[in-house]
């Protein structure tokens, strides 16, 4: 088939306007060689406010993979009964604004792995990059694989150029303005998100092919939830909620906000908007279940195996004029560029900040500069955006490899969130140990998508699908949670009561503060006498910011924010 040119040149018309006004919001910081600043740059100087973060907060959850999923899982993956990623995105930035984003906002933190290095040190802080990394980076390459696939149905581009080209227009407004450019063309993006796919709706509903979307026809897209299947089906609606959280692409949205309050409600506000976005969605995935699909262009009598993924865009090239459906692909790359840009921008700042930053400190003694910060961030854009890239095109369960690292999200960084916000005791000891327990006990379970075998066969194990049907998820994330308070507390009593050395404290805990954090010390109390010798603890506030626990060299190791 030829390139339909129509199309071609809409969506060509469609990058250049989103190209324009990246570098345009980008005019703010652009490729300044002096005085950079790293706020500038990741948060956009703190100056967001309420009605641009609530766009750039739903274009950002709202991706390619959200309204593809959603049209997807209610078409013919357990219908409208099995759709809990709209609700579950939502209510997650509900209680993100509900118990998070005002206490991180105004802690006055840079990125989301702050308050882990602050707490508990450079090991655990680097170590909790490494699933924040794979979620973006696989979420990025699923997203991508998803508007490549859309733009091969509808328009019949080079699947490998598709990906390519909107991959690297993203990274460059992104390059050039930071968060200002992604936020601003965040706006933009949703609202041909709003337009482009409730466009589509009046036309695929009255398409001669498609069967009234009434009560006698619900069965076929409501879908159902067997007794058999509940634990499973609370277990994916936990993770979708509490695995939501803790994402940097939300934490660099609310912690750029311009007040506490603002970053509070730009997430009550963003919840509102993941769920009228997926109305269309929704009403398009009913439709393509009611569809007799042999009459329409596709020419089978139903949506096959291979083409799953592709409900979304095959319903708009099929049961929409072609006008509309480039206005509806429109709908999608907007989408997938809104989600990449993010995920990109999150990750890079959290690698020039909380890993490259981090090691420079330790081997220098020193801070890096901002404008080497931004260089590396922006450098790191590049690396993480190619790497999205390959994935894309060369692995075929991306979407399996992002539920996984969702997973990991959800059972290793949300109970080191909670605990490092709320538990001020907690330390590096609890924290390096419910890292690994959480890991192992998630792999154990398996992985149906990724045909990872399960050694761990829980209760109603499915052997025959390779399904756990127990909530194993909510279990590890348990289990990661309390090896997180026991051993830290654990930890604490043995060295505190002086039933350990403090020669063996390897993580440095509950050592006497250096002369340098003395210097930002004020001391309220004196504890622990060994006999031999003693020690001090040290209480105090570093900078006026944070009323913060014991101090070790010149990180925080126990947090009271």
């Amino acid at each position: 088939m030829a390139i339909d040119v129509g199309g071609l040149v809409s969506i060509v018309v469609f990058y250049l306007i989103i190209l324009v006004i990246g570098v345009w919001a980008g005019r703010k910081t652009g490729f300044r060689t002096k005085n950079m600043r790293t706020d500038d740059v990741m948060l956009a100087n703190r100056s967001i406010g309420l009605f641009v973060g609530t766009f750039t907060m739903t274009a950002t959850w709202v991706g390619g993979g959200y309204i593809n999923g959603t049209t997807e899982v209610v078409a013919l993956s357990g219908g409208l009964v099995w759709c809990q990623a709209p609700v579950g995105y939502a209510l997650s930035l509900v209680f993100g604004g509900l118990f998070f984003a005002e206490k991180l906002r105004s802690s006055g933190f840079t990125t989301m792995l702050d308050p882990f290095h602050w707490k508990y040190g450079d090991l655990m802080n680097c170590l909790l990059y490494i699933p924040a990394l794979s979620g973006d980076v696989f979420w990025s390459a699923a997203i991508l694989t998803a508007l490549g696939a859309s733009l091969r149905v509808i328009l019949d581009l080079n699947l490998e150029l598709a990906i390519i080209v909107s991959a690297a227009i993203a990274c460059l407004y992104t390059l050039i303005g930071g968060l200002y450019s992604v936020a601003y063309t965040d706006v933009i993006q949703l609202i041909c998100m709003f337009v482009g796919l409730w466009l589509c709706v009046p036309f695929v509903l009255t398409h001669e092919s498609v069967s009234p979307v009434t009560a006698n026809s619900t069965q076929l897209w409501l879908g159902t939830l067997t007794p058999d299947h509940a634990a499973n089906y609370i277990d994916l609606g936990l993770l979708l909620i509490f695995g939501g959280i803790p994402w940097q692409v939300y934490w660099q949205r609310a912690l750029s906000a311009r007040t506490a309050g603002i970053a509070r409600g730009l997430s009550f506000l963003g919840a509102v908007g993941c769920l009228v976005m997926a109305v269309p969605s929704v009403i398009m995935g009913a439709v393509a279940a009611t569809t007799d699909w042999n009459s329409t262009g596709y020419g089978r009598v139903q949506i096959s195996d291979y083409d799953r993924p592709l409900v979304l865009p095959l319903v708009m090239k099929h049961l929409c004029p072609p006008a509309v459906s480039y206005i509806g692909l429109g709908a999608i790359s907007a989408a997938v560029m809104s989600s990449t840009d993010s995920s990109v921008l999150s990750s890079s700042s959290m690698f020039a900040r909380n890993v490259v930053g981090v090691i420079y400190s330790r081997t220098h003694g020193r801070k890096i500069s901002e404008s080497a910060q931004i260089w590396i961030m922006r450098v790191a854009q590049i690396v993480i955006t190619a790497m999205a890239c390959v994935m894309a095109i060369s692995v075929e369960s991306i979407y399996g490899l992002w539920i996984l690292c969702s997973d990991f999200v959800y059972v290793i960084l949300f109970p080191q969130l909670l605990c490092v916000m709320y538990l001020k005791g907690t330390n590096s000891y609890g924290s390096f140990l419910a890292f690994f327990s959480g890991l192992i006990l998630r792999l154990l379970g398996g992985d149906n998508s990724l045909h990872i075998p399960a050694v761990i066969h829980y209760p109603w194990y499915d052997a025959t699908t390779n399904t756990q049907l127990f909530p194993f998820r909510t279990l590890s994330m348990l289990v990661s949670l309390f090896t997180l308070i026991i051993f830290s507390y654990l930890a604490e009593y043995l060295f505190t009561r002086c039933h350990a050395p403090l020669t063996w404290d390897l993580y440095r805990c509950f050592q006497p503060p250096s002369p340098l954090a003395k210097s930002n010390t004020k001391l309220v109390s004196l504890t622990c006498d060994e006999g031999t010798g003693s020690y001090v603890r040290h209480r105090l506030t570093v900078h006026g910011e944070h009323n913060l626990g014991y101090l070790s060299d010149d990180r925080i190791t126990s947090t009271k924010l």
